[in-house]
């Protein structure tokens, strides 16, 4: 099944900006809209929240790319 798109256009580059460095998308049943995973997390060492309607979508966005680009795994 593909992943759904985020409804937010700069949250949805940044998501893909993840999946490109092999981070997986994981959906999510409460609040957040997902999680990313990184490829080597191991118990949960990298796992960011993805949110559906974050205050400023593109702040949101450079914490993903950020945290996508300081994973030591």
């Amino acid at each position: 099944m593909a992943r759904p798109a985020h409804p937010l256009g700069e949250v949805e580059l940044a998501v893909q900006f993840a999946e490109a460095n092999g981070w997986r998308y994981v959906p999510s049943r409460g609040h957040p809209w997902g999680r990313l995973m990184c490829p080597g997390a191991q118990r949960g060492a990298c796992i960011m929240s993805v949110w559906s309607t974050p205050r400023d979508a593109y702040v949101h966005a450079q914490q993903i790319r950020r945290r996508v680009r300081n994973c030591p795994h």
